[in-house]
């Protein structure tokens, strides 16, 4: 059966088209009013200014999908968490300016006081929007940096160094680490300390398999090992032979890097997984 080169392009287009995902709600409406403005505008029927608004209003669309999918995920890569920033920056300067411009109508005398009510609240959340992705933002460079230190000094360890001579330490224990064994350290943790375990990744994370890694299995906990808290699981681990990489590692300027691994290293990903 012979296609035509017409018929045989039309084909991969569709094909193209719909492979391509959909495109969020708000984000397309958002699109289309873009688009009849221009047209409106083109015709004369609105002012030029309106093209402006109304592409503001697109570009608020798209840094609002950005923040409601990633704000509040716990597993984000460095680079997704740099995009929250920026998403949460830009939203915050559109805000100010929506405000500052309200307020010069009511210097003016053209528009109540009251009327910056509003701006000033949607001003006040963006504000915050900022704040919590930059936390978000601090957290993810600190598991990167986590992640970035078992790569570089998990594979060197040797299981017997002492750890007065290395930035590191291993114990190898038994070997094995699962989740009732977790689950029983957790329990030892909150009952000694009287507060949870600070874990900072359960499994397999963004963070390490962008880096490549396989976390599958294994547990990153936020104690410096050299704390009270991180002595007393080093202890308590080693007692109960539960493998375990303790990192004093820093990375100047990112983050501290200091953590706890519970379970044998990670290793490289395979390629397909």
């Amino acid at each position: 059966m012979q296609f035509s080169k017409g018929l045989l392009l039309s084909f991969l287009i569709a094909f193209m088209v719909c492979a391509q995902p959909a495109e969020e709600p708000l984000v397309a409406q958002s699109r289309a009013t873009l688009e009849r403005v221009r047209g409106l505008v083109a015709s004369g029927l609105l002012p030029k200014a309106e093209v402006q608004k109304a592409e503001d209003a697109l570009a608020d669309a798209q840094d609002a999908v950005v923040l409601r999918n990633d704000i509040y995920q716990q597993d984000l890569t460095e680079a997704q968490a740099d995009e929250l920033v920026a998403a949460a920056g830009r939203q915050f300067d559109r805000r100010k300016k929506a405000f500052d411009d309200a307020k010069g109508l009511v210097e003016s005398g053209l528009a109540p006081e009251l009327s910056l009510s509003t701006y000033l609240q949607n001003l006040d959340f963006a504000r915050k929007q900022c704040d919590l992705a930059e936390t978000r933002a601090r957290l993810a460079r600190e598991m990167t940096a986590q992640a970035e230190a078992e790569a570089a000094l998990a594979p060197r360890l040797p299981s017997d160094a002492p750890a007065s001579i290395q930035n590191s330490e291993r114990f190898d224990g038994s070997g094995v680490f699962n989740e009732a064994i977790f689950r029983k350290t957790e329990t030892a943790f909150e009952a000694h300390f009287g507060k949870p375990l600070p874990v900072s990744a359960v499994g397999e994370t963004a963070v390490h398999r962008a880096l490549g890694f396989d976390h599958r299995g294994r547990v990153d906990v936020a104690l410096h090992p050299d704390q009270p808290e991180g002595v007393w699981l080093r202890q308590y681990l080693t007692e109960n032979r539960i493998p375990f990489f303790a990192f004093r590692h820093a990375v100047p300027g990112k983050a501290t890097g200091a953590h706890i691994h519970l379970g044998p290293g990670s290793t490289r990903l395979a390629a397909g997984d």
